[in-house]
């Protein structure tokens, strides 16, 4: 007997073939809080280790990563999206101090292939091991005739808890605080319309071997984000109140993420001499024929994380942070003190936050 869904563009039989694929990588990121398998219609997390904090407050947040998937589905490539999905969502939640729970995602596509979707999941769930997120429950939707039968958008939300009282945020900082800059791994899954409209103008192709690329255009495009969370978790519980505040350099770049996290009538200048912008940064300016300071608003250059953090424990946490595998260096320090602000960006995002601008010249 005829299918009239599956004559309409939906093959639920894919969909069904996707989920089992699918399953023992999620299953890999449950812990003993997780009711239930994959499958049902809602999942389950125990939170009754709540009752041992005194104010547990929910922290949650949701995101995508924006057309960076146009250059993985360019290059039939899509084991690392789940990495960028995890870090978008995550790590901002780890910015209030909040450690993930759980988190959920959401595939649309043209057509469900079940390798692809696989391999989508199973990227999320690697990054949901790492920062030790359970991966809960999903959805895949086939849009046939919205999106082509190659095109897919993935999204995800996640649930973390902290104490009240142990909330970072810019109430904590102070005058004379020193700002750490935390490396990026590239691009992140931010800026990729300037990425993409940068090549288009060029006639440069993602399957292109460019030797400034250090090969293939679109791999080196694809570079995971790195996560944050667990290495910030760790120096957060082990450095008795000396980080202040979290920024997450995501859309908005360097300056207006900064500000979000400082209080108001503070100020900051963030020394470009105290790195050097990644490779790729050049690259794509250079063919862009602008100079890099111009993309400070949309790219993060070399910076995924700023920690803002008590004087006295600068140096400690930085130690820390490169134990754990994440470069961290001085950027600059937090100023209370009256002055111009002029050329200074003052919070973002709805926030009324501090002033930060960027000043001299990049390394190297």
């Amino acid at each position: 007997m005829p299918n009239p869904y599956a004559e309409a563009g939906v093959d639920t039989a894919a969909g069904d073939l996707a989920v089992e694929l699918m399953k023992s990588a999620v299953a890999a990121t449950h812990n003993d809080s997780v009711l239930g398998g994959v499958g049902g219609f809602a999942g389950l997390y125990d939170v009754s280790f709540l009752k041992d904090f005194s104010r547990p407050l929910l922290a949650t947040s949701t995101d995508g990563v924006g057309t960076k998937v146009a250059i993985a589905q360019a290059i039939d490539k899509h084991d690392t999206i789940g990495q960028d999905l995890v870090g978008m969502v995550v790590d901002d939640i780890v910015v209030v101090g909040a450690k993930p729970m759980f988190m959920t995602d959401y595939i649309a596509c043209g057509r469900v292939v079940p390798s692809r979707i696989a391999d989508i999941v199973a990227g999320i769930a690697r990054g949901c091991a790492e920062t030790g997120t359970a991966l809960v429950g999903g959805e895949t939707a086939e849009h046939p005739g919205l999106l082509g039968p190659d095109d897919y958008d993935v999204a995800g939300a996640a649930v973390g808890a902290v104490e009240a009282d142990s909330v970072l945020g810019a109430d904590r900082v102070l005058d004379g605080d020193v700002v750490l800059a935390i490396a990026s791994s590239g691009l992140h899954s931010n800026g990729y319309s300037l990425v993409r409209h940068i090549l288009s103008t060029r006639g440069v192709g993602y399957t292109d071997s460019l030797p400034e690329f250090g090969g293939l255009v679109g791999e080196a495009l694809l570079e995971p984000t790195r996560l944050y969370t667990s290495p910030l978790l760790s120096v957060i519980s082990s450095s008795d109140g000396a980080v202040h505040s979290l920024s997450h350099v995501t859309g908005g770049g360097i300056a207006a993420n900064l500000a979000r996290v400082l209080p108001v009538g503070s100020w900051v200048e963030v020394d470009r001499s105290t790195w050097e912008p990644l490779p790729v940064f050049r690259v794509l300016a250079s063919m862009a024929g602008t100079p890099i300071e111009d993309t400070e608003s949309t790219w993060n250059l070399g910076i995924g994380m700023f920690a803002v953090v008590s004087a006295s424990a600068a140096a400690s946490v930085a130690d820390a942070l490169g134990t754990a595998g994440l470069a961290a260096w001085q950027v600059g320090t937090v100023s209370m003190s009256a002055r111009d602000l002029d050329g200074f960006e003052q919070g973002a995002k709805g926030v009324d936050g501090g002033a930060v601008r960027l000043v001299g010249s990049y390394a190297g």
